[in-house]
Formats: structure tokens, sequence, C-alpha cells
């Protein structure tokens, strides 16, 4: 209906119908805010006592290098049918939590990808980009990442929890997971962080449960898991925590181009709503904040 809308209506009012989509999405985090949000049966959701955050997407603007590094990889041995669209939508099937593994799948993929590539191989040419190569003058795509949400916001979070409840739940090296915290200046934010190394990758609710764990918390719905993608959801209900998506910018500045909410335009957003994430928020999760209940002085 909107897109047919688009095509009728003169411009000021296609502008206007991006305002109030706009302000739908407004709403909705307001409703996030104020309810603390319901679960499916219609009962009140417990207060959030941990947080747990996945990384890429998430806490890191990631389209431009993980991403990137999934396209190069892939034009490098020959597979240029792969796009940003192709990565997103096997992130939104799910599986697809190691970024080395999935550029390999999507080479096989392609019928002018080479052939009887091994892990090993892939992910060197993977990191070679990510990473770069200072003696051939390959800047590292790493150093494109920003932090989507406010400093303010994991701060004040942070207040209200502790950082003995604020967890980093990434399918990222350990290494590339703490040079990022370090680079913004959020380290001291988060007491652990679950990595690559620990286990087996979500969905598998391993990451989810040994954060917990480390936490010294007992997995409920109070613990609040955000992620990007259906593994991220997927892995939090396993473990018996509650699932919260996030969209990325990227994703949520194509809906906007669109002139559609991203909660509904973003594949990634659907997959994970029907995997049965409790709501979906903006990018940078401020919305989330008063989830967690202020301390009582």
């Amino acid at each position: 209906l909107v897109n047919a809308l688009h095509l009728i209506l003169p411009l000021g009012w296609r502008n206007q119908i991006k305002i109030l989509i706009a302000k739908y999405s407004a709403l909705h985090d307001t409703y996030v805010r104020t309810k603390a949000m319901s679960s499916s049966a219609g009962q009140e959701m417990p207060a959030g006592t941990a947080l747990l955050l996945d990384m890429d997407g998430v806490l890191a603007e990631v389209s431009g290098s993980y991403r990137a590094a999934i396209i190069e990889t892939c034009k490098h041995y020959g597979a240029t049918s792969i796009t940003f669209d192709t990565v997103a939508e096997w992130k939104a099937r799910g599986g697809c939590n190691n970024d080395w593994k999935l550029s390999l799948d999507l080479i096989n993929t392609d019928s002018n990808g080479q052939k009887d590539l091994t892990l090993d191989e892939v992910t060197e040419t993977f990191e070679r980009f990510y990473q770069g190569d200072p003696d051939a003058g390959l800047v590292g795509l790493c150093d494109l990442e920003t932090l989507i949400p406010k400093k303010s916001t994991l701060e004040e979070i942070c207040n209200r929890v502790g950082k003995e409840r604020m967890a980093i739940v990434t399918g990222r090296p350990r290494k590339d997971c703490d040079k990022f915290l370090k680079l913004h200046g959020i380290d001291r934010l988060f007491s652990v962080c679950v990595c690559m190394e620990d286990g087996p990758p979500k969905p598998d609710p391993f990451p989810v449960s040994q954060a917990c764990k480390l936490l010294g918390v007992e997995p409920s719905l109070s613990v609040v898991m955000v992620g990007d993608t259906p593994d991220d959801v997927r892995a939090a209900h396993a473990a018996g925590c509650r699932g919260v998506g996030v969209a990325t910018p990227e994703n949520a500045e194509k809906a906007d181009q669109a002139g559609k909410s991203f909660h509904e335009h973003c594949a990634l957003c659907v997959a994970m709503k029907s995997c049965g994430a409790d709501t979906i928020v903006s990018p940078g999760f401020e919305s989330l904040v008063d989830v967690f209940p202020r301390k009582n002085i």
C-alpha cells in the first residue's frame, strides 16, 4: 500500500508518510520504554537485572568492515555475484555467526567461485582484508568501525545494573572484541566477554549461558540479550533469557529511504520477530534504558 501511495501522491504527501512512519517507530520505542515489554501471554515481563550485548550490528557498525570483508573475500575468489543483500539474506536465515565460514559457503554457491578452498585459506584472506596488510599498503577495514549506541546510554544502564551485570556475547575472536571495546573506551563497562574461542557459537545457547554463569546470574527473563540476528534471539531463548532485537543503522536507513518502518522492511528484523524476539528497537537501543530500574539511593 505504501509503495502504491508513493507512486500516486505528490512529493509533499510522500514526505508526510515518511514522517508518520518515523513517528510510529518512535512510538514503538516509547512503548518499550514505558511498559518494560510484555510476554506473548500478555503478562508483564520482569524488570531487567542484567544486560548481554552482541557486538556486530549492536555495538559496532560493521557494514563497512566485517560485511565488506565478506564481499571482498568472495570477490577475491571469483564469487562476484555475492552482494550485501546476499549476506543479509543468509544472516536472516540463521546459522551464519562465523563470517569466515559464511564467506566460504557463499563462495561455494557462486558458479564462478573458486572450488576446493579450505576454511583456513578463506580465513587468511578474510583477515587480510579486515585487519589490513601494511606490507602491501592495505588498510584494514576494521578501521572503519564506529560505536553505534551513545556512550551515555551504556553508562546509564551500567549505573543501573552495575558492571558485574554487563556482558558481551559475540562471535568475534577475543582480540577483535577487546580491541573494539578499548578503542571506544567502553571496556570498563563490561565484566565479562564471551567470544568465538570460548565454545559453540549462537544459536547454540552456550554463549548466553556461559555469560550468565560468569556474571553469577541465573538465566531468566530478567536477563536481556540484545542482538541483530535471529541467532542472537534463538540463543537467548534456548538459554532461558529474554531476546531483544535491534535494527542495524544500515537497515534502519534503508527502511527510512523507502518510506517504511524497519520493523516490517528489514528482513533481519522480520526474521528476529518471527523467531520470538520480544521487541525490535532502533539502532543504539536507547529505548531499553528504562527496562532496567534505577537503583534505590
